[in-house]
């Protein structure tokens, strides 16, 4: 029975170890940094986190729930009931948490995998399944002057609860889907906000107010209500990608419903709309989702800026129009480095191939999962699996079964481990970023792409089109890797000639 390694206990994780499970696979582990499980809603706790995508989309299609409160799960909502379905699975015995992995080796003699965590503790595996995530790893500006900053700083993915905002003078830097969240908080509390913007957004309106009672046990009691909504919103959010994948026909649907939202919430005020108003195509870069960003913008105590900021001195944030801004603390909204996927971990696969080496010229993999010379190393929410519309969440179980096939495989065969043909996912990438042509997604630079770029984060087409592609795995796509030979075989603690 294959020993399989799960790198991330978040929603990725979670689905893996469930389909993996419930399919006879039950030697299974997830190690995680974190000392529980939550993934990106253990560490996100900044006020006002919550997630875009509707709560009954944006859970397992196998766990579903009828009693949330809202339209949107906030962040201590997704944390409970992530913990919920651990419970549920019977997985509290499968997590190690407080196992930052440091480092993935393929052995070319052995044709087994070793996981190493930063203390130095070991697991030897038949698989790897790679389920750290895109938005993990915080991305902090290196600005000139930060050392001499004489106040109080911060990124909102490490939120310092114990630091009182209340009376003091805040600079949050960026405006990002983080920041969109936390600055109407911050707003309501700070004696005088600077906002620190690059550049606009479009925003679609979203209030997220609690259910009333009588809706709440509709859902809850009415048979089913809650497939029908899961249905409904699937549909409503594919509509976001149709937009961007047709940017001169439905896209400017988009734009005229973004344009009377924000116009609508800046009334009044020429020129806030005039700063924060985006140069660019609807799409191209995440469309958010508020209704409480803007009219927070226009709150007396809050600033907008819009000069590039040059550095930090100690009495505050200094921009290219020499004017230094004095504040007490910073906050950086400034999102995560979502190119860097597991690194910097270490990951080195055939002939001691290093996977950075590998994806030297941006990340790829066969429907974002698997990675010649890489033999039985799974990668959930990899290159080219995010969405701009609809729920990760369908995604990540749609690779939880592509990759227990993959396993599969592996067992019915007796092998020690299965890799993707160089051919199929050279031709599959080729075809993937072709589908980008005469999309939203190429009219700007923006997180998607990398520094050449090549888009490395979202997939090109409707979240229903991913599942469809990762719904029966080919085995002709797939070398099968033989056991190694009790010739070749080396016993611990025995030299080889």
């Amino acid at each position: 029975m294959p020993k399989i390694v799960i790198v991330g206990a978040g929603f990725g994780g979670i689905a893996a170890a469930v389909e993996l499970r419930s399919h006879g696979f039950r030697d299974v582990t997830i190690l995680d940094k974190a000392p529980e499980p939550g993934g990106t809603w253990f560490y996100n706790t900044y006020p006002g986190a919550a997630c875009d995508v509707p709560s009954h989309l944006y859970s397992y299609s196998f766990s579903q729930r009828r009693d949330w409160d809202r339209l949107c799960p906030r962040q201590s909502d997704i944390l409970a009931y992530i913990h919920d379905v651990v419970r549920e699975q019977g997985l509290d015995d499968v997590i190690v948490g407080d196992s930052p992995v440091d480092r993935c080796a393929w052995d070319d003699e052995t044709r087994r995998w070793t996981v190493t965590v930063r203390d130095g503790r070991t697991y030897d595996a038949d698989a790897v399944v790679m389920a750290t995530g895109q938005l993990h790893q915080p991305a902090t500006p290196r600005l000139p002057g930060a050392e001499s900053f004489a106040g109080h700083a911060f990124h909102s993915a490490e939120w310092d609860h114990d630091y009182d905002l209340r009376d003091k003078r805040v600079a949050v830097v960026g405006t990002g889907a983080s920041a969109v969240q936390f600055v109407p908080e911050v707003a309501k509390e700070a004696a005088h906000l600077t906002v620190f913007q690059r550049s606009g957004n479009w925003f679609l309106p979203r209030k997220n107010r609690r259910y009333p009672w009588p809706w709440r046990k509709v859902i809850e009691h009415v048979p089913g209500v809650q497939a029908l909504r899961r249905r409904y919103i699937a549909e409503y959010t594919e509509l976001l990608t149709r937009g961007i994948r047709h940017p001169a026909t439905l896209g400017r649907i988009l734009w005229a419903w973004s344009t009377l939202t924000m116009r609508w919430q800046l009334r009044g005020d020429a020129e806030l709309r005039r700063k924060v108003w985006p140069d660019y195509t609807i799409g191209c870069k995440r469309i958010l989702f508020s209704s409480r960003f803007l009219p927070a913008l226009r709150r007396p105590n809050v600033e907008v800026v819009t000069d590039a900021i040059t550095g930090l001195a100690p009495e505050g944030v200094v921009t290219a129009d020499g004017r230094t801004h004095e504040v007490d603390c910073v906050i950086y909204g400034t999102g995560f480095r979502t190119n860097d996927f597991m690194f910097p971990m270490e990951i080195t696969g055939r002939d001691g191939l290093s996977l950075r080496d590998a994806w030297a010229g941006g990340p790829h993999a066969h429907l974002g999962i698997t990675v010649p010379g890489f033999p039985s190393l799974f990668v959930m929410y990899g290159p080219n699996t995010n969405t701009s519309g609809g729920s990760i969440v369908t995604f990540l179980e749609a690779q939880a079964g592509y990759l227990r096939q993959a396993l599969e495989l592996q067992r019915s065969r007796d092998a020690a481990a299965v890799e993707v043909r160089e051919d199929v996912e050279a031709a599959s990438d080729r075809a993937l970023q072709e589908r980008f042509a005469g999309t939203a997604w190429l009219r700007c630079d923006s997180w998607y792409r990398n520094e050449a770029g090549r888009i490395v984060t979202n997939w090109p087409d409707l979240m229903k089109e991913y599942v469809a592609a990762t719904r029966t795995l080919d085995p002709s796509e797939y070398e099968v890797v033989a056991r190694p030979t009790p010739a070749t075989a080396v016993p611990e603690g025995v030299a080889a000639d």
